[in-house]
This record gives structure tokens, C-alpha cells and sequence, in this order.
């Protein structure tokens, strides 16, 4: 019989072969809040448990090969605020690679990834967590493509003018006819259209839209859990076709039902003291502590993560499905899975549950890299078709509806 601590030193020696490909970690969002991006403050060489979920030693327990940094703002944040936070995070993170060159290492292509890992060295990408980082516009749209951004969020918590979003009330159906333009200039580009935080209706407008494989960069199965941030098996089973990846996340409320309702009362107390709900500097955090000691909460584990993965394995297929962690974009973290040290324990638990080493090869790297070497391949051949759209909102749209206030969820 195997025990457990086998099943986590095979863990281990398949993660050196086949390293992590996390799809979403808010690593450069923490270090804006926390230090104006001020690394001599929070210089991540070093051990920055209790601060951050984040730092190079960690990432290194953790088997971590790739990381899709998030150049994530809020969506309240919205005009040309929204494209220069962007731009700002952008730039926070070439101040990561500048300062640590040994460890990160910029990547823009499936290629240099592979580079990356030969070398010994973590990938690292950007992704745009949410259209409202474009402001409408196309050309913005591209120059972070030229900046080096490989996704995009079509939203966040809050519709934009052109798309719906999983956690606002409807408000275009899915994409109007500039969002469908969006996801074709993205085709383009070779930017991956990421359908994490969308409704529902904007995934399949997206997958009827695309010729792209699409990103789910930190999303899990909604039959597992009945959570709208959740992937429903309609949308699971288009993936096959399309060529597309699901990233499973680790956010307890997206994946453990009794977790909802207690995140939903934790956010309520962060509010009620003038904190916004997704705030996780060190002042916050004391509230949100406070409030567990009075209110013990629901635990997710590896175990939880497992079983949607367990699910979208069955429903997507095993080419199409992956880990986006959410990392520093969410206060709370499943047991075994505290900070990005802990994906070993979650490849231990797949083990358990008789996941092969080429499975397990897929689920933390091939298919990543898999999913944006296409994205390259169609923008080359769609480059040779048609040139840059310089549509606008107003000509596809008329006057696009406004963005609404901002709902609960990272």
C-alpha cells in the first residue's frame, strides 16, 4: 500500500519533470496595495509567509515553472484610470524580473517557456484581468499585447459596455457585436480570450465567436459547485472542439459551497468596518481573523480542488483542463494548499485518486503551453487575412450601456 508520504515524494519528482503552469496569481495587485511596488520593502528573494502567498522560495517548494502573473485593477477603476493602473502593474512587473533575473523569466511565447524551464527558471507572463483595462479600444487592446499581456479577462466582477459578467445583473446578453470584435482582434493579436469572471452567456458568445483556443485562467466545475464565478458542463464539454483550457482555482467560495455563504458574511463585516471586500492588506486581514476566531470557517482542502478537477477531467477531457491557483487575490486558501508551496499536496491527492504521470504531465504543463503555442498559430495565419480592426464601440454598438457598481468576488 502506498502511503501518503510516497505519493508526495512521487509528487515532488514529477513536478521537477513537469512543472506548474499557474494561470492566475495577484502577486503585483499585493504589492501595489502594500508597498507602491517598493521591493526593497517586500523583497520576495526572502520568506514572506504572513504577508504574501507569493515568494521565490515557495514558488520553487511548489514546483512552479510558469506563472501568468495577473496585471489585474479593480473595476471600479474604469476610463483611462483603468489603463494606466494597468499599465502601472505592468510596469511592476518588469520590476519583478529586473530585480530577481535569476528566478523570473520573461516569456511571451510557448517557446520561451520551454526556454524558461530548460534553464531552470520560472515563466513569467502577464494577464489582464478584465476589458475594462481597454477602455473601448482596440488599439489599447493591442499595445498590452505589444507590452506583453497573453490574456485577457473579458471582465471582472462588473459588466463592461460590451460584455456580461458572471457577478453583475445582465446587461449586452453575453457579448454585444464590438465584444465579438474584442475576441477577434484578440484572435489576431495572439492575446487568449480568458473566460474566468463572464456570465455564462458570454462564454458560449465567445466560443461561437473565437477561432482561437480560449482560457479559463482561474475558474472550476459549477456542477461540483453551484457558484456563477463556476464553469457549467455545456461550456466544459465545448473545449474539446475549440481547444481550450480550464484552470481550476483554489478560492474556497467558488469551490466549497458552505464557504459562500461564509465568505458572503466575512465581507459583510470587512464592509461594515470601511474596508472594500477585497482588500487583503495587513488591516483587513486582522478583521477577517477576528471575524474566524467568532465564526469558525468552512474548510476546503486539496481534496476539494481534486474533485472539480476530478469532474472537468470527465467533462472537458484531459487536454483541457489546468491550475489557476488565485494566489494573493483571495484572503482565504484551501487546507494543504496555504500559499504556492502547496500544489505538491494537490498532485499527491491526484495520485491517491490513480491520475497517471502523463495526465498529471498535462495538467501542470503540457496543456498551458499547448493552449498558447495555437493562439500563436491562428494569429499568425489570421495576420495573413486581415490587418488590425480600428472599429469602434459606437460604430458596432451605438453608445455602449455604463459599467455598474462593483459585486462581491475575487
Amino acid at each position: 500500500m502506498t502511503s501518503r508520504t510516497d505519493h508526495l515524494a512521487r509528487a515532488r519528482e514529477l513536478l521537477a519533470a513537469h512543472p506548474v503552469v499557474d494561470g492566475h496569481n495577484d502577486l503585483p495587485w499585493a504589492l501595489r496595495e502594500n508597498v507602491r511596488y517598493d521591493l526593497d520593502k517586500l523583497d520576495i528573494a526572502g520568506d514572506q509567509t504572513g504577508r504574501l502567498h507569493t515568494d521565490i522560495p515557495r514558488l520553487r517548494a511548489g514546483g512552479v515553472g510558469a506563472q501568468f502573473w495577473s496585471v489585474y485593477v479593480r473595476s471600479d477603476m474604469s476610463g483611462e484610470d483603468a489603463v494606466s493602473a494597468t499599465l502601472e502593474q505592468i510596469d511592476g512587473v518588469q520590476q519583478l524580473l529586473s530585480r530577481y533575473p535569476a528566478d523570473l523569466a520573461p516569456a511571451l511565447t510557448a517557446g520561451d517557456m520551454e526556454k524558461a524551464r530548460g534553464e531552470g527558471r520560472i515563466a513569467s507572463l502577464m494577464g489582464a484581468e478584465g476589458g475594462h483595462s481597454i477602455n473601448n479600444s482596440l488599439a489599447t487592446l493591442r499595445a498590452l499585447h505589444t507590452l506583453g499581456v497573453r490574456y485577457m479577462t473579458l471582465t471582472h466582477n462588473d459588466n463592461t459596455a460590451w460584455a456580461d459578467s458572471a457577478t453583475d445583473e445582465p446587461g449586452v446578453g453575453g457579448l454585444s457585436a464590438f465584444g465579438r470584435e474584442v475576441v477577434r482582434e484578440m484572435n489576431r493579436a495572439g492575446m487568449l480570450v480568458d473566460l474566468s469572471h463572464v456570465a455564462a452567456s458570454t462564454m458560449r458568445d465567445a466560443l461561437d465567436t473565437s477561432v482561437a483556443p480560449v482560457l479559463f485562467s482561474h475558474s472550476s466545475a459549477r456542477a461540483v459547485c453551484d457558484h456563477v464565478r463556476n464553469i457549467p458542463d455545456d461550456v466544459l464539454e465545448r473545449l474539446a472542439d475549440n481547444g481550450g483550457v480550464a484552470m481550476a482555482t483554489f478560492v474556497p467560495k467558488f469551490i466549497l459551497p458552505a464557504a459562500g455563504d461564509w465568505t458572503r458574511a466575512a465581507d459583510e463585516n470587512l464592509r461594515a468596518h470601511g474596508f472594500h471586500h477585497l482588500d487583503t492588506t495587513p488591516e483587513a486581514m486582522k478583521l477577517h481573523q477576528a471575524f474566524e476566531e467568532a465564526n469558525p470557517r468552512p474548510a476546503a482542502t486539496a481534496s476539494t480542488v481534486a474533485d472539480h478537477l476530478d469532474h472537468m477531467r470527465e467533462t472537458a477531457g484531459v487536454d483541457h483542463i489546468g491550475i489557476g491557483g488565485d494566489f494573493d487575490g483571495t484572503a482565504f486558501t484551501p487546507a494543504g494548499l496555504d500559499d504556492v508551496a502547496g500544489y505538491p499536496n494537490l498532485v499527491a491527492e491526484l495520485l491517491r485518486r490513480n491520475w497517471s504521470e502523463a495526465d498529471l504531465a498535462k495538467l501542470t504543463w503540457q496543456n498551458a503551453v499547448r493552449v498558447l503555442a495555437d493562439a500563436e498559430a491562428v494569429a499568425r495565419d489570421e495576420q495573413t487575412r486581415r490587418g488590425p480592426s480600428n472599429a469602434t464601440i459606437d460604430e458596432l454598438d451605438g453608445q455602449g450601456p455604463s459599467t455598474g457598481p462593483g459585486h462581491a468576488g475575487p
